[in-house]
């Protein structure tokens, strides 16, 4: 693959600004002299609106900045990544974060689009759901780099997280779909259904979710919309936040939440989605699994996504509650109390979530 000295970020047809690397391989940001003008902070607290050259370190995104590695596969999308190039004889350790963003170029994750733009475009709307799954499975399990794998990056190469998934259009909707891993159980899709469907009924806000072919769990994307692309940013990318191990608490998580929307309706909805993940003992609540989203002027916490019962780190929560990675109702109680939540509006949430996954009997135990 060609050497790239610059990647321009745009949003639309809007020119953001443009990335090159320093010396020592580091990400240098500058935002477009119009976009200045008119635009907004694409990342608050790492690269504000204004004037000048910012520089990253190299830790925790190899000296990428965390808006832009947002954009780039981490997971399964490395796997598929990673064996597409080989078949094409580029060993991808090689390649520049540059290199990789143009890969992406304007398939990415958020709204955030890169050029030179050396993406792979998906060539039809049509896609064999069963076939597709049992072309994962030989990528999962073995050195397999078939026909399959070309489709498979075509349809999820800019994809994040463990379990090889495909983003796909049906009825003029964006979907992204899931494929069992191999330590999945069989019925993991439906699960995952039945649990996206729990969290709206215990009030958190969820995209829209399916069963394709009553097998395949099925989320309508959300940085996707009639109007366009919405700019859409992982608290792991706002913050710097290393997602692959514990680094937050979500006294910070909902401290941050009040800073940058400042709007305490949201800090609510983030509360009752953390009580929700003890509550059903999702421990894989990482940086990453969590996101904001800029709409019409405003930041906003966006739609949850990723709900399952996980083991996370260790037996433990990712992100911790009150320092504990197995939280009690105490330690509930005093984030919600340092976050400056009422305690009657945070014991009515409490109630209201465990009432409904009891009822369920889905319920862990959360002291």
């Amino acid at each position: 693959m060609n050497k790239i000295e610059v990647i321009e970020v745009f949003l639309g047809k809007e020119k953001v600004g443009r990335i090159a690397l320093n010396e020592q391989g580091i990400c240098a940001f500058e935002y477009d002299t119009e976009f200045l003008k008119t635009g907004f902070s694409l990342s608050p607290y790492h690269l504000p609106l204004h004037a000048g050259v910012f520089i990253s370190t190299w830790t925790p995104f190899r000296g990428n900045f965390g808006v832009f590695d947002d954009s780039l596969p981490d997971g399964w999308g490395n796997l598929i990544l990673d064996r597409y190039l080989l078949g094409k004889g580029i060993k991808s350790d090689k390649l520049s974060v540059l290199q990789r963003l143009a890969l992406v170029g304007t398939t990415g994750r958020g709204a955030l689009e890169y050029f030179p733009d050396k993406s792979v475009s998906i060539k039809n709307s049509y896609f064999d759901l069963e076939q597709l799954a049992v072309e994962a499975e030989k990528i999962l399990t073995s050195e397999y780099s078939g026909e399959g794998l070309d489709t498979l990056y075509q349809y999820g190469g800019s994809s994040g997280g463990a379990r090889p998934k495909i983003f796909v259009t049906f009825e003029n909707r964006q979907w992204l779909v899931k494929f069992k891993a191999t330590t999945d159980p069989q019925n993991i899709g439906k699960t995952e259904y039945e649990y996206s469907l729990l969290a709206r009924e215990c009030g958190i806000e969820m995209p829209e979710t399916r069963l394709f072919e009553n097998k395949y769990f099925g989320v309508e994307r959300f940085d996707r919309t009639d109007a366009g692309k919405i700019h859409t940013v992982s608290v792991a990318g706002l913050l710097h936040a290393d997602y692959r191990i514990p680094s937050l608490d979500y006294s910070v998580l909902l401290k941050v939440c009040l800073n940058l929307t400042k709007n305490m309706e949201e800090v609510y909805s983030l509360f009752r989605l953390m009580v929700f993940n003890v509550a059903i003992g999702n421990r894989d609540d990482h940086a990453k699994n969590f996101s904001f989203q800029y709409r019409n002027g405003e930041w906003k916490l966006s739609p949850a996504y990723d709900l399952l019962p996980s083991t996370g780190f260790n037996g433990y929560h990712t992100t911790t509650i009150n320092g504990q990675g197995i939280p009690v109702m105490k330690d509930i109680l005093q984030v919600a109390n340092e976050t400056g939540l009422l305690e009657k509006r945070a014991k009515e949430i409490i109630s209201q979530v465990v009432d409904a996954c009891r009822t369920k009997n889905l319920l862990c135990d959360i002291g």
